[in-house]
């Protein structure tokens, strides 16, 4: 059966018949009309996939006059209707005339099941792929708006902030490679796609990669590909993540996690400019730009040689430091208005302010999540509000996680932070690994990873 509904019209009460008692077998919706007047009325109550229009309505008119008047009426109300003219006048002329005027396709009456069934076949397929290039051509138009915005993504007017947004705007149309630092949830991946929206490469793909959910075993053959036969299920040759981006810019995610053999295995990568699938000894070129990110401490790494200082030296030719949102003063604020905007649009509230006592609490807070968190915790207040103004209530927020409790000290070791955070997450919802990793903004395999780690 096809997904379809269509609309027969036809001033002959036996051709509507039998129309719609062979049609309802064979497809979702039959709308049956006797005037060519109701157009207007049914197109506008119905989701109308074809249309069936007959050619002739006056009593013995032969030349399809009408039909093709209401052909072009029915496209002037949308230019991608599926029409299908029916006559029982075949007229090669005429045919010719009608597809020239827009129609799809044209069949005589009285028709063969079999012939009628595979045009209307043909027209479904036809009208299903012009829905689909439709989208995709509102998706590439909203790409391009995108493309001429501002610094959207990047909210704020910390003096640290635009300190950040010059050096971008300075470093992104170079291909220098960049390595993105800060604590998880500072927004890594937003200034890496604004690192490739301001580049020469805009035009092309950003290839986002989270090397931290990257199992060890895939990833040569996820990022350089593979030949048909190089392992149990490689059934076809297949190109990795850094042949897709080729002429893009590729977003290297945590890369701090990586095994020293796979570091090793990156490294010639990016000396060489070139990858070998998996299976293969052909080398092929890549031309990408290069941006990775981690919030691991890399020179302290290097020191204790778990991270290569000449992979260092090859992926940080500029560094942006991120600075976690506790540091950013009243840029809380700003962001939160942002988020509260966003999620009032999609769950359609109509919340439109924070109250004081919101404002001096989001302030207060030492936001351990970052961005991320502040993001997560306007989204559940914006659901939970029955106003306009966000109240405390809506807000949720930990009472342990206030700024100037103790339990998050400036001096405080990063790693000893991060496993303080873990610990805390894991305890708050009592083992359960996906709800963890979800208030941590990680993947369950980075979790996993960090659980093994720090040995909880």
């Amino acid at each position: 059966m096809l997904d379809a509904t269509v609309l027969i019209i036809d001033d002959d009460d036996d051709i509507l018949l039998s129309a719609r008692l062979f049609l309802k077998q064979q497809v979702k919706q039959v709308i049956t009309c006797k005037s060519p007047k109701e157009i207007n009325i049914l197109l506008s109550k119905n989701e109308v996939d074809i249309i069936l229009l007959d050619m002739n309505y006056q009593k013995g008119a032969s030349d399809g006059r009408e039909g093709l008047y209401w052909l072009e009426h029915i496209l002037s109300i949308d230019k991608d209707y599926v029409v299908i003219l029916m006559t029982a006048f075949g007229n090669v002329e005429l045919a010719v005339k009608a597809i020239k005027k827009g129609a799809t396709d044209f069949i005589l009456k009285p028709w063969e099941n079999e012939k009628l069934f595979a045009t209307l076949s043909s027209a479904s397929k036809l009208r299903e792929s012009t829905r689909k290039v439709k989208k995709l051509e509102k998706i590439h138009s909203s790409l391009q708006k995108d493309m001429t915005r501002g610094f959207e993504h990047i909210v704020g007017e910390a003096e640290v902030i635009k300190q950040l947004q010059n050096t971008l705007v300075k470093v992104a149309p170079t291909d220098a490679n960049m390595l993105i630092l800060g604590e998880n949830g500072t927004g890594k991946q937003v200034f890496a796609y604004e690192i490739h929206r301001y580049s020469q490469r805009k035009n092309q793909v950003f290839m986002h990669v989270d090397l931290g959910s990257l199992n060890e075993n895939l990833f040569e053959s996820e990022l350089f590909g593979y030949a048909k036969g190089a392992f149990t299920d490689a059934k076809e040759d297949k190109p990795g993540r850094f042949e897709l981006a080729d002429g893009g810019t590729i977003f290297l995610d945590e890369i701090g996690n990586l095994t020293l053999p796979l570091q090793a295995k990156l490294l010639s990568v990016l000396q060489n400019r070139t990858v070998t699938r998996l299976g293969e000894s052909k080398e092929r070129k890549i031309n990408v730009r290069l941006i990775t990110a981690t919030n691991m401490p890399l020179n302290e790494m290097v020191a204790k040689n778990t991270f290569r200082q000449d992979l260092l030296f090859r992926i940080n030719t500029v560094e942006l430091l991120l600075p976690p949102l506790c540091k950013r003063g009243t840029d809380i604020l700003l962001l939160a208005n942002h988020f509260m905007q966003v999620f009032s649009s999609k769950y359609h509230k109509e919340t439109r302010s924070l109250s004081s006592k919101v404002e001096e609490a989001l302030l207060n807070y030492a936001w351990p999540g970052n961005v991320r968190e502040l993001q997560h915790v306007l989204e559940r207040a914006v659901i939970m509000s029955d106003g306009i103004t966000i109240s405390e209530e809506d807000l949720q927020l930990s009472p342990q996680r206030f700024a100037n409790n103790n339990a998050m000290p400036d001096e405080m070791a990063l790693e000893d932070m991060e496993k303080m955070m873990v610990q805390k997450a894991i305890d708050k919802h009592k083992g359960n690994i996906s709800k963890a990793a979800a208030e941590l903004g990680l993947t369950r395999a980075a979790l996993y990873r960090r659980i093994e780690k720090f040995g909880i």
